[in-house]
């Protein structure tokens, strides 16, 4: 790899940006490329969108001859807010998934490195954590508090700012007033279409243990293209 080619790459990880170096191993040629990126080729785009979309590496016949692709994603971020019971079981499971694990609370009583002794605490408003955090798509945000005051403004940052995955836990109709009250912020129905809520796929979850693994399925379920973002 050439010293340009490796720079570029430190740059984007630095920046939190996906990139991808392509080698044609017949002739040793290289190109960087980002998601989105013009390819005449058919097969190729789908090869690239699919190894960005799935963290994952490997080879692809073009008409140039085999090429092989190696995916530089950034690494995954999940911000939680509220220090709720159910994001106990959340964090440790998106640890193991590879997932960089936030915690946003205001409530400091709730927000202890005691109840979440791996993940990051940030005992703030969430109009003051995110922007510490910083919110990407590689970012998935979930609103777990039931307190207007601090969910509303966290999921419409994650919506408005390209989070990948926003979920916020509460019953349909929880759901619809807060849909009502999202829209008065300005939020449209596009932007709303992304929300997942009620939280999680319904696979009957009962208590906080079964409703964090149906958030992180229904998470990874979007995250690998399963599902709309």
């Amino acid at each position: 790899m050439i010293k340009e080619l490796a720079e570029n790459i430190v740059t984007a990880r630095a920046e939190r940006k996906p990139v991808a170096l392509l080698t044609w191993l017949d002739s040793g040629a290289q190109r960087i490329v980002l998601p989105g990126s013009r390819i005449d080729e058919p097969e190729l785009t789908n090869a690239l969108t699919d190894a960005f979309r799935l963290d994952r590496s490997g080879t692809v016949d073009t008409a140039e001859g085999e090429l092989f692709i190696l995916v530089f994603n950034p690494p995954l971020r999940l911000v939680v807010i509220g220090a709720v019971h159910a994001a106990q079981y959340l964090a440790p499971i998106a640890q193991m998934m590879g997932h960089d694990v936030t915690i946003i609370d205001p409530r400091e009583a709730f927000a202890t490195a005691d109840r979440f002794p791996d993940a990051h605490i940030i005992a703030e408003w969430p109009e003051d954590g995110l922007p510490l955090v910083g919110i990407d798509g590689r970012t998935a945000i979930i609103a777990l508090t039931h307190d207007s005051k601090i969910d509303d403004i966290a999921i419409k940052m994650g919506l408005e700012q390209g989070a990948f995955y926003v979920g916020a836990l509460g019953s349909k109709r929880t759901h619809a007033q807060r849909v009502e009250r999202l829209k008065a912020t300005g939020l449209s129905e596009a932007d709303l279409a992304r929300l997942h809520a009620p939280i999680g796929l319904d696979i009957g979850a009962q208590g906080p243990a079964e409703i964090a693994v149906s958030v992180m399925a229904e998470l990874v379920a979007v995250l690998r293209g399963k599902m709309d973002g």
